[in-house]
C-alpha cells in the first residue's frame, strides 16, 4: 500500500473523505485477488456512497458488519487510521476468500490483529456478543422477505445499549434510479433483487428500542441510496 495514500486518508479521520480519496484507498487495498471481485470493490466508491458510511464509523470501538463481502467497509476504515477492532460476516465463501486476500496483502500486522472474518451460514454463527456498532450494507435486498424480520432482530440484538446501527439500501424511488440499481446487481451479483420499503426498516427500529439520528437519501451517478443511522436507547 502506498504511504501516501494512507497518510492523505488518515489525515481525514475526523472528516468524510473524498470519492476519489476512498477510491483510491479501495485501489491499494485489492491490488491482488481475482481479476472481476477486486476491481468491483476498487469501483465501489463510484456506484455507492462509500466515504458517507466511512464518516459514520467509529474512530474506536468494536464493530460487526453483516454481510460483510470482500470486507471493503472493513479494509477501508482500519487502513484509513481508525483504531476499531472489526469483525466481518458473510455467507459467500468467495467473497470472503477476497477478503482474507485483502487483510493479509493490504493491511499491516497491526490492522490485521484487529479485523476478523467469519464464515456464516446463519444467524447462529454469528459472535455471540454486542457490538459498539453493527452495519448492515447492501444486504438486506439479498435476502428472501419471509428471513428479513429474524435478521434485523438479530443485527439489533448485536447493538450494545447506546450503540451504533448504520443501514443503507437501496432506493425504491424514484423508479429510473431503481431499476439502475435492480439492473447493477442483476449484471454483477447475478442477483434478481426485490427491495425492502425503509419505511419498515424504520418501524423495526422503533419497536427494537433504536431512536433515529439521521436519516439521508443519497445519489451516486444513476443510482439511489437510502441510509439510516440510528442509536439503541440504554436500558431503563
Amino acid at each position: 500500500m502506498r504511504a501516501s495514500t494512507v497518510k492523505a486518508i488518515a489525515a481525514k479521520a475526523a472528516r468524510q473523505y473524498s470519492v476519489a480519496e476512498v477510491a483510491a484507498l479501495a485501489k491499494s487495498l485489492y491490488a491482488h485477488g481475482a481479476w472481476l471481485r477486486r476491481k468491483t470493490q476498487q469501483l465501489r466508491p463510484y456506484s455507492c456512497p462509500v466515504e458517507v458510511l466511512l464518516s459514520i464509523f467509529p474512530e474506536s470501538g468494536t464493530v460487526l458488519d453483516v454481510g460483510c463481502g470482500s470486507g471493503l467497509f472493513l479494509g477501508l476504515a482500519l487502513a484509513s487510521g481508525k483504531t476499531i477492532v472489526a469483525t466481518g460476516v458473510d455467507i459467500s465463501e468467495p467473497a470472503l476468500r477476497l477478503a482474507m486476500e485483502m487483510r493479509q496483502a493490504g493491511l499491516d500486522a497491526a490492522q490485521r490483529a484487529r479485523l476478523t472474518f467469519h464464515h456464516v451460514r446463519s444467524t447462529a454463527d454469528w459472535p455471540s456478543r454486542t457490538f459498539d456498532m453493527v452495519s448492515l450494507i447492501d444486504v438486506m435486498h439479498h435476502v428472501p422477505p419471509a428471513q428479513r424480520a429474524e435478521l434485523f432482530a438479530a443485527v439489533a440484538d448485536h447493538v450494545r445499549p447506546g450503540g451504533i446501527l448504520l443501514y443503507k439500501d437501496m432506493v425504491q424511488r424514484p423508479r429510473w434510479r431503481a431499476f439502475f440499481n435492480w439492473l447493477h446487481d442483476l449484471a454483477i451479483a447475478r442477483d434478481w433483487i426485490r427491495y425492502q420499503p425503509i419505511a419498515q426498516i424504520d418501524a423495526a427500529a422503533k419497536r427494537a428500542r433504536f431512536v433515529e439520528v439521521r436519516a439521508e437519501t443519497i445519489n451516486c451517478l444513476w443510482y439511489g441510496h437510502e441510509m439510516r443511522v440510528y442509536r439503541k436507547k440504554l436500558a431503563p
